[in-house]
């Protein structure tokens, strides 16, 4: 080994207390950026998955114009064949067929405008966590015919609950007057207003012969049992795409732009944080080696009186930095990476969170995410920056003069 680093190590434990109390400092930060980025990037995950999991899904087959301007006409030919294909395709059982259209519904005392869905019964449960949440009665069966199952908000401001029967107005695929009577089934309550004020589900098939829709829906919903998957899927579905029909495939990002960039809004505001960090811990160190080299100005005026040049004094004070700064490197990568792994597998939840989750048919725990960015960004920066808190201790050896150096008490 150089002699530099040799006395270079020496040199940090000649202070062991002060060391590593400098050490655990960086220790923590690391630990702690590792573990806040890791459940950071992991929280994304979770709250994509559950968004979607509402209504959205994390791909949809529909027309090429259809996200902009939902138009009854621009529907999906052939919609129930379609999606059994691109189940096969990818091997999927959470594929649904879906068609919409708005409607006024009317109750014997009131009318309300509402979204109705026809979906597919035995499908549904598997693209939407809405069937999960009936508090009322029950989700549609394969076997309903004029059944429908309704938000607890319409519910109420339609004044009908389980067993009464509902007309609905609206226009046909052809552009024809659709006129239909359904039956209450079921009431969903989804704990959110706007959601349980519209909401309307009844069978595909219903749906289909009361708005000419023929064979026709408006899309294809795939619910994916990974996001990191999303990708390689949209590439098979849009291959699968019959050619001249004008069908797109959307991935969740197209499908809910807002959601990205709440992401990115949470990230910005993280990021200040760990600066925060980054910078306490940093002074830190600069204050070590600082002190340090105040406490050795009379060694450095000895040393500089036998002939040693204030660079090597300089390099030798860099090269303590370095060390200390991998040493909280390593530690901070063994204890977050360990706590980060074994959460990661186990997961944990907030107290109270379980029946938070519950109440919106999700999952309640948390799982860091286990990736490279996650595990290094935040201790490669820690270390950067002690490097830079270097810089200044170093420069004052530049300015010592060995005689006054020597007399310096």
């Amino acid at each position: 080994m150089n002699v530099n680093w040799r006395l270079a190590w020496r040199n940090l434990w000649r202070h062991r207390r002060r060391t590593w109390l400098t050490v655990a400092a960086m220790v923590f930060c690391n630990t702690l950026l590792i573990f806040m980025i890791s459940l950071q990037l992991g929280t994304y995950d979770m709250m994509i998955n559950n968004s979607l999991a509402m209504v959205t899904g994390h791909v949809q087959v529909q027309q090429k114009d259809y996200l902009e301007n939902q138009r009854m006409r621009d529907s999906v030919p052939a919609v129930e064949a379609l999606a059994a294909s691109v189940a096969s395709e990818l091997g999927l059982d959470t594929v649904a067929a879906r068609g919409q259209a708005f409607a006024l519904a009317s109750s014997e005392d009131r009318s309300f405008g509402v979204l109705l869905a026809g979906v597919q019964p035995d499908r549904e449960p598997g693209v939407s966590s809405l069937p999960g949440l009936v508090s009322e009665g029950r989700y549609l069966a394969a076997d309903d015919r004029d059944a429908i199952v309704i938000g607890a908000v319409l519910a109420k401001n339609l004044k009908v609950g389980l067993g009464d029967e509902l007309t609905f107005l609206g226009s046909g695929r052809d552009g024809s007057f659709a006129a239909g009577l359904a039956t209450v089934v079921g009431i969903v309550h989804t704990g959110m207003d706007e959601i349980d004020r519209g909401i309307a589900h009844v069978p595909l098939a219903w749906f289909q012969e009361t708005f000419s829709m023929g064979d026709h829906g408006h899309t294809v919903v795939v619910r994916m049992p990974d996001l990191a998957l999303v990708e390689g899927a949209m590439q098979r579905v849009a291959a699968l795409l019959p050619e001249g029909q004008n069908l797109v495939a959307l991935d969740w990002d197209a499908l809910q732009p807002g959601l990205r960039q709440a992401i990115r809004s949470d990230l910005a505001s993280g990021w200040v944080m760990y600066a925060v960090f980054i910078v306490l811990v940093a002074f830190s160190v600069l204050n070590t080696q600082l002190m340090s080299v105040l406490e050795r100005t009379r060694e450095f005026g000895v040393m500089l009186a036998l002939g040693m040049g204030p660079g090597r004094l300089a390099k030798l004070v860099t090269i303590e930095t370095f060390l200390l700064s991998l040493l909280g490197l390593l530690l901070g990568l063994l204890f977050g990476g360990l706590v980060v792994l074994w959460l990661s597998h186990a997961g944990f939840s907030y107290p109270g969170m379980e029946e938070m989750a519950a109440e919106f048919n999700m999952d309640s725990r948390f799982y860091p995410e286990v990736s490279f960015v996650a595990l290094m960004w935040g201790p490669s920066t820690v270390f950067l920056f002690t490097m830079l808190a270097a810089i200044y201790p170093s420069l004052r050896l530049y300015k010592l003069e060995p005689v006054q150096a020597m007399r310096a008490v």
